[in-house]
């Protein structure tokens, strides 16, 4: 094609969750600090466009870039690797790749042309993939493929990548689950069955990386270069690991970087982790233990809330405090079945819907009535203020009109904005706004600034006709939009710590520098003061 770039694409064989994600963005973390100007890209092989409608369930988080895109979950992961804030061209989905194609037709630009999956769509994702590269402005770019090889969905994006070996300078990395039976043994079977799967495809793999419990042994590695078409040198594994962020060191010792500069002609740097490795070592050394619960009412994994538990880990770290951090089911609550006895802060993320709610409701009584350090987050807050309307304020019927159109007193309402809105992707007041800050605040003690930068979604907020009923009864709005009546940040003033915020401020967290908020509730179970 004529370009200097670089492409470095990541599939996974056997299962999903096997950590393709950590694996990418420790793959460009590596590069990065060995001085390669890298960048890295999702591809989901789903029929969605966006990620904004997808179920936390069955896909876990929502990420939103600063620029309002709704994203898979490993973008989260990307930024916090390579310290970036990631844009809407670093992550697309199959649906938005069919649809350009569709409207294309639509428009004649085929020309009378019969449309096929190939050429048509897999050229489609090969330009997607390269204009990534060239408006992201980097030299190498790690593509991890969604899905696993074998997927129907995956099928287009394989080909497409398949194609671009033979166009551009491109590199292949398999991940697949080589698992340790009960005799102690590992298996290297699923693995071979994966890369055959692979290659009936047309991809031979350059490297290989075997998902594994422990190290692999040299029995298993010479086993894997055998029957996958790779040389040992180039096999290499990703173990359990106590903490992700010990990936990039992990790897750095097998020799893996060495390796790829090899395989794609880049110049032999090793690269500088002495700040990140710093950074492991202070977490393994914490001492001071406390028990944070994420109460949330998709409660099934810790995907579903990944940014906020990083976050949570990135402010432990920070206040030298090793966290116990407990994901509890707010219909556990609602319940009876779960006690928040013995919790130093609780922490209320973000949300839709009525299921559980009222189980969230309790556990921020609970801690507001027992001086435990609160923080809410987006829902959190809306629920924070429903909380105190009815148990303070004493309207008993106080809710969001998003539960109950008809309540006499909806002290959540619609954003103006949003009363017409139809369509529910991509329709959320999304991405970063400014929000001035209450000097005399805790809100003002955590960011030290009148004006800050967050990242939004949402359709409600806090209903401005409450707002001087609120502030009279102790709730003080902390952060507003600059421009408009729009509440971002409340608190309690008599109270050791609780806040509540519009935004998500979980996203903006990093290992090497957590989030003010995040930071402050953590400090804030370390003082005994109000």
């Amino acid at each position: 094609m004529g370009s200097n770039l670089k492409f470095v694409f990541i599939t996974g064989g056997v299962l999903s969750s096997l950590g393709k994600g950590i694996l990418s963005s420790s793959i460009a973390k590596l590069l990065k600090q060995s001085g390669v100007n890298a960048s890295i890209l999702k591809i989901d092989v789903y029929l969605n466009s966006d990620a904004g409608t997808l179920n936390p369930f069955e896909h876990g988080e929502v990420f939103v870039t600063k620029d309002g895109f709704e994203c898979d979950l490993d973008v989260g992961n990307y930024e916090r690797f390579l310290n970036l804030y990631a844009t809407n061209e670093q992550n697309f989905m199959m649906g938005s790749v069919y649809k350009s194609v569709l409207d294309k037709e639509r428009k004649g630009d085929y020309l009378g042309k019969t449309i096929q999956l190939i050429p048509h769509v897999t050229e489609a994702v090969k330009k997607k993939i390269r204009n990534s590269a060239k408006k992201l402005g980097c030299d190498v770019l790690v593509v991890e493929v969604g899905g696993t090889v074998g997927d129907i969905e995956s099928e287009l994006v394989l080909e497409a990548i398949r194609q671009m070996k033979f166009e551009d300078e491109c590199l292949f990395i398999h991940l697949a689950l080589v698992p340790t039976i009960l005799t102690g043994e590992q298996k290297t079977k699923p693995m071979q069955q994966s890369v055959k799967l692979l290659l009936s495809r047309g991809i031979v793999p350059d490297a290989i990386v075997a998902r594994s419990e422990t190290p692999l042994n040299a029995d298993s590695r010479k086993k894997i270069a055998l029957f996958c078409n790779v040389k040992q040198e180039n096999v290499f594994y990703s173990p359990t690991v106590e903490s992700v962020y010990e990936l990039p060191s992990v790897l750095k010792k097998q020799g893996f970087v060495a390796s790829i500069q090899k395989l794609l002609s880049l110049p032999e740097h090793e690269p500088d982790l002495s700040e990140w490795d710093s950074l492991l070592n202070k977490m393994k050394k914490t001492t001071i233990k406390k028990r944070i619960g994420v109460v949330g009412k998709y409660a099934t994994t810790k995907d579903t809330y990944m940014s906020v538990f990083e976050a949570l880990n990135h402010a432990c770290v920070n206040n030298n405090v090793k966290g116990e951090l407990v994901l509890i089911d707010s219909e556990e609550i609602e319940s009876g079945k779960q006690s928040l006895e013995g919790f130093d802060a609780l922490v209320v993320p973000g949300g839709f819907g009525e299921r559980g709610i009222e189980g969230i409701i309790k556990a921020i009584s609970y801690s507001r009535e027992n001086n435990i350090p609160f923080l809410g987050l987006c829902y959190g807050l809306q629920l924070a203020v429903i909380e105190f309307s009815r148990n303070v304020l004493k309207l008993e019927d106080a809710n969001t009109t998003e539960i109950n159109p008809d309540t006499k007193n909806p002290v959540i309402c619609l954003l103006p904005e949003q009363k017409n809105v139809e369509d529910k992707g991509g329709t959320m007041r999304l991405g970063v706004k400014s929000v001035k800050v209450l000097q005399g605040t805790k809100a003002f003690e955590a960011y030290e600034s009148e004006l800050i930068e967050k990242r939004f979604r949402h359709r409600f907020e806090v209903n401005p006709e409450y707002v001087d009923q609120l502030e009279k009864a102790g709730f003080v709005f902390s952060g507003r939009d600059p421009n408009r009546e729009i509440q971002k940040i409340g608190e309690l003033k008599k109270h050791k710590f609780f806040v509540g915020v519009q935004y998500h401020p979980e996203f903006d967290s990093r290992l090497e520098k957590p989030e003010e908020l995040f930071n402050a509730l953590i400090k804030a179970t370390l003082t005994n003061s109000a």
